[in-house]
C-alpha cells in the first residue's frame, strides 16, 4: 500500500479535476438518450415502448455495474476500470446505428453502453478520490465531481440536438462515441488510488473499519444497518425520477406542441443549474446534516413537479421548470456518498455507494420503461408525475431516521490553488 502522506493541493486538485471531466463525458453521453428516442423510432418502426424498454434496461445496468465495477477498483485500482469502461461505451454506441431490433438496442443501449458508462461513473470516481483526501475535502470533492457530470449535460444536450437536427441521429451517435474515448487519458491521475488513503483519511475511518476486515463481511454489515437501507430506499426515488425526465421530458414537451429544441435546451439547463446545486450541497455537507440537505431536496422536488402540473405548458414553463428541478437533480449525490462514507469509512465506499447506486437505478429502470408504458396506455404522462410526486415525498420522510451526528460547526473546507 503506497505511504499514507497528505496529498498537495496540486496534486488533489489534478486528482478532481480529471474525475470531474471524466465524469463529463459519461454522463453527457447516459443523460442525452431521451434526445435518440424519436429518431430511433423513426428509423426503426420499434415504438415508443419498445425503445423505453431498452433505455430502461441500460437505466439497471448502468447501476448494477457499479458496485461490481467498483468492488474491481477497490481491489485493481480506478484507471483500469475507467479504460475499459470507455472502450465499452464507445463500442455501444458505435453500434447502436447498426441495430435495427429491441434485441439489438438491449445489448448496444442497454447493455454495452450502459455498462462502460457505469465503469467511469458516480462510485467509481468518488470512490476513488475519497481514499485519497482527508475527511474534511470530501463533500467538497464529491460536489465538484458532481457539477462535471451536470457540466456534461449541459454541453452534450444541445450539441446533440443541433447534430441531429443538422446532420442525423447516426453522425451524433457517432460524435458521442468519439468524445467518450477522451476518459482514457483522463484516468491517468487515477492510476494508484488502489487502496491508497491520506494519513487523515485513514485516521476517520478507523473508527468504523475494523482492520482486515473483508468486502463480504462490510457488505453484510451494511447491509443490516437501518440507515443504509434508508439511504437505499431514498435514492431509488431519486433514480425513478432522473430516469423518467431524461427518458420522456422530450416526449413531454412534444406532446405540449413544442419544438425539439425546446426539450434539449432543458436538459441543458437542469444540468447547468445542477453545476450550482452540486456545489451548493458539497458546501452544505460540511456545514449540516447531511440526512437534512436529502430530505429537503426530495421535498422540493414534489413541490415544483406540482407548480409544473399547474402551470400553462409554454417553452418559458419548461425553462423554469428544468432550472428548479436542475439545482437538485444530481446534488443528492455527494450528501448520499458522504454519508455513506461516514457509516463505513473509505475502505470500500466504490462498492457501498455503488449498491446504493443499484438502489437508484433500479428506480430508474421503472422510471424509464413506466413511462412509455403510461404514454402507450393512457396517451400522455399525468400518472408519471402523480408518482413522482407521491415518492419525492416518501423519500424526504425516510431520510429524517437516518443515524447521523450532529456537524459540529467549522469554517468549510476548500482546497486551496
Amino acid at each position: 500500500m503506497p505511504a499514507q502522506t497528505e496529498m498537495t493541493p496540486r496534486a488533489a486538485w489534478l486528482l478532481i479535476l480529471a474525475a470531474s471531466a471524466i465524469l463529463m463525458i459519461t454522463m453527457g453521453a447516459r443523460l442525452t438518450t431521451g434526445l435518440f428516442m424519436s429518431p430511433i423510432n423513426t428509423a426503426t418502426g420499434l415504438g415508443i415502448a419498445s425503445i423505453s424498454f431498452a433505455l430502461a434496461v441500460g437505466q439497471f445496468v448502468w447501476g448494477a455495474a457499479q458496485p461490481v465495477f467498483g468492488a474491481v477498483a477497490d481491489k485493481y485500482g480506478s484507471a483500469k476500470v475507467i479504460v475499459l469502461g470507455a472502450l465499452m461505451l464507445a463500442a455501444g454506441m458505435a453500434l447502436t446505428p447498426l441495430v435495427s431490433s429491441q434485441w439489438g438496442l438491449m445489448f448496444t443501449m442497454g447493455f454495452l453502453s450502459a455498462a462502460g458508462a457505469g465503469a467511469g461513473s458516480f462510485s467509481i470516481l468518488i470512490g476513488a478520490t475519497a481514499q485519497r483526501l482527508p475527511a474534511a475535502r470530501r463533500p467538497f470533492a464529491a460536489g465538484f465531481i458532481n457539477a462535471g457530470g451536470s457540466f456534461g449535460q449541459f454541453v452534450f444536450a444541445p450539441l446533440m440536438q443541433t447534430i441531429i437536427s443538422s446532420a442525423g441521429w447516426v453522425y451524433a451517435m457517432l460524435t458521442m462515441a468519439a468524445a467518450t474515448l477522451l476518459t482514457i487519458p483522463l484516468a491517468w491521475p487515477l492510476r494508484r488510488s488502489a487502496g491508497a488513503k491520506t494519513a487523515a483519511g485513514a485516521a476517520a475511518a478507523k473508527h468504523v473499519e475494523a482492520p482486515g476486515m473483508g468486502l463480504g463481511k462490510q457488505i453484510k454489515i451494511a447491509l443490516r444497518d437501518r440507515s443504509y437501507l434508508f439511504l437505499h430506499a431514498g435514492f431509488f426515488t431519486c433514480g425513478f425520477h432522473i430516469a423518467f425526465l431524461v427518458t420522456h421530458l422530450p416526449g413531454e414537451v412534444a406532446l405540449c406542441g413544442l419544438s425539439a429544441g425546446v426539450s434539449a435546451t432543458a436538459l441543458a439547463l437542469i444540468g447547468l443549474f445542477n453545476i450550482a446545486g452540486s456545489l451548493t450541497a458539497g458546501a452544505l455537507s460540511t456545514r449540516y446534516r447531511m440526512k437534512s440537505l436529502l430530505a429537503v431536496m426530495y421535498a422540493s422536488r414534489a413541490v415544483i413537479i406540482v407548480m409544473y402540473l399547474l402551470a400553462p405548458k409554454t417553452a418559458m414553463t419548461f425553462y423554469l421548470f428544468a432550472g428548479a428541478l436542475g439545482f437538485t437533480w444530481l446534488a443528492t449525490v455527494p450528501p448520499t456518498a458522504g454519508l455513506v462514507g461516514k457509516l463505513f469509512g473509505t475502505r470500500y465506499l466504490s462498492t457501498l455507494f455503488g449498491l446504493t447506486l443499484l438502489s437508484h437505478q433500479v428506480g430508474g429502470f421503472l422510471g424509464a420503461w413506466l413511462g412509455g408504458l403510461s404514454f402507450v396506455r393512457f396517451g400522455d404522462y399525468t400518472w408519471m408525475w402523480y408518482a413522482d410526486i407521491v415518492l419525492a415525498l416518501g423519500a424526504a420522510l425516510i431520510n429524517l431516521p437516518i443515524r447521523e451526528a450532529h456537524i459540529v460547526r467549522a469554517p468549510a473546507a476548500v482546497i486551496k490553488a
